[in-house]
């Protein structure tokens, strides 16, 4: 029986390979992000008829249709990741038990707690020298061209965000694989 809103079924929400509550938001969030590689495309054909119809280019169309993508592949990460879509090597995967499969489950996320920390430490690193000048004051690292956007800063924080939150998904999974029945 599904929950009902004054009489409306409620769809079930996206759950095909989510393990966590964290995964089925982020996927949830997946349909909404990938509407910006829309966006990305229609500056493009925006920035085409502008060159060649209009003669008359932008100056912003390349450093934003890189920063669009560049945050849709940074959030792909963690939404891979949350639909078990990540790649995996199933040659040995997929020929042991199900009880070694947990184990190796296990295993997989906690490397990959320890990788996505490492990298996260890492990209502070990034984050802080493209916000702040070397001797403190708050100076957004820009693109140098003619328009000169701050998007290298905002690409490197998103950076950091995606991972920290795939550090926090690998957390979750080996919560969860732990937890889970061994014959599952």
């Amino acid at each position: 029986m599904s929950p009902e809103i004054e009489g409306l079924p409620i769809k079930p929400p996206v759950t095909e390979g989510t393990l966590t509550r964290l995964d089925r938001v982020i996927a949830r969030g997946g349909q909404v992000v990938s509407l910006l590689f829309l966006f990305s495309g229609a500056i493009i054909v925006f920035e085409i008829f502008a060159r060649y119809v209009l003669n008359s280019p932008t100056t912003w169309v390349h450093e934003t249709t890189t920063f669009v993508c560049a945050l849709c592949f940074a959030y792909g990460g963690a939404y891979c990741l949350a639909r078990n879509k990540h790649i995996r090597i199933v040659i040995i995967y997929d020929q042991v038990s199900k009880r070694a499969r947990r184990i190796l489950d296990i295993i997989l996320s906690s490397i990959g707690v320890v990788f996505g920390t490492t990298l996260s430490i890492a990209a502070w690193d990034l984050v802080e020298k493209s916000f702040f000048a070397p001797w403190g004051d708050f100076r957004m690292e820009t693109s140098g061209s003619a328009w000169d956007p701050t998007f290298p800063a905002w690409t490197k924080l998103a950076l950091f965000l995606a991972l920290v939150t795939m550090s926090i998904q690998f957390i979750l999974h080996v919560i969860h694989h732990i937890k889970r029945n061994p014959d599952v």
